[in-house]
């Protein structure tokens, strides 16, 4: 990937807003008991932005692995072994169907369940749960807070900084969540980073050079998802096998696969040259739409440190 792309990346994308934004979650911490902090299943890493695990280091917290449906199952596993190994309890929730949002609300429970009883032996009966929900744009917090507290609209405040009052929004007989904590935007650590970003539309990948994403892409796929991308594409097997072992630089063997996926999809110009923007728009949409079938981009304990 271009190092020059990726200086620009940290420059422009990083707002100028988010110290406000920041300073307004850190207000707001002090009303809640516990966090809900959401990210995306198929790049649990990428979709955490450091700066909620610094501030929230206090609370109690429970992740959310929202997009499950189009994770890999067995690699959704791994990463709720991975934060329980961590100490923070971990749900697979997909916010579009609903599931795993029940089992939320009862991991919430159970975690505060403890706190409750010693405030009950003082007393201190009948106070609600207070949650808050954090994640990055894009991990999907709107459907998220619709699910959960089975309302059609989340009156939710997606640009960051915007002050609105704040709202209290039932969950049930014993939990409430603050619908206004603003939102933290994804910091990028590493040229990976951005990458798994955009090949998951959590940010736009025109960010970056969309045909270079959708290369990289291809590359990952070809390398962890072989047999799920020649299905999709109806290549043969022994075609991969034959490029890749071509003596020449890898990248033009994937690069000349990537043309193999435009054809296959009838991306031709005139003059019966592959359109590549047209086949990275195929592949890059086709992916974030789950049609490539279950695919998580990081996995746990091989490149978590």
């Amino acid at each position: 990937m271009n190092n020059e792309n990726s200086t620009k990346i940290n420059i422009n994308w990083y707002p100028g807003h988010m110290a406000k934004t920041k300073k307004q979650i850190i207000q707001d911490l002090k009303l809640v008991d516990i966090i809900i902090e959401l990210l995306d299943a198929r790049i649990p890493i990428s979709s955490q932005n450091p700066n909620i695990a610094e501030i929230t280091k206090n609370k109690n917290k429970i992740i959310v692995l929202n997009k499950c449906d189009l994770s890999d199952d067995r690699q959704n596993k791994l990463w709720v072994e991975y934060f329980k190994s961590k100490n923070i309890p971990a749900v697979l929730v997909d916010s579009n169907s609903g599931k795993g949002i029940e089992e939320c609300i009862r991991q919430i429970e159970k975690i505060m369940q403890i706190e409750l009883e010693t405030q009950a032996q003082k007393g201190r009966t009948g106070r609600k749960i207070r949650a808050m929900i954090l994640g990055i744009p894009n991990v999907g917090k709107s459907s998220f807070i619709n699910r959960i507290s089975k309302r059609t609209t989340a009156g939710v405040g997606n640009r960051p900084g915007v002050t609105k009052q704040k709202q209290w929004i039932r969950i049930n007989e014993k939990i409430e969540l603050l619908d206004t904590p603003g939102v933290l935007w994804p910091k990028f650590e590493s040229d990976e980073v951005a990458l798994n970003l955009c090949f998951t539309g959590t940010i736009k990948e025109e960010i970056l050079d969309k045909i270079e994403v959708a290369y990289h892409l291809t590359k990952f796929l070809l390398e962890n998802y072989r047999k799920k991308l020649c299905e999709r594409y109806k290549i043969d097997e022994n075609f991969v096998e034959e490029k890749l072992s071509q003596d020449q630089p890898e990248n033009n063997n994937i690069y000349e696969i990537m043309l193999e996926i435009g054809r296959k999809r009838g991306c031709i110009m005139s003059g019966g040259k592959v359109d590549e923007e047209k086949t990275a728009r195929i592949l890059l949409d086709e992916f974030k739409n789950g049609k490539l079938g279950k695919i998580t981009i990081e996995c746990p304990f091989r490149d978590v440190s």
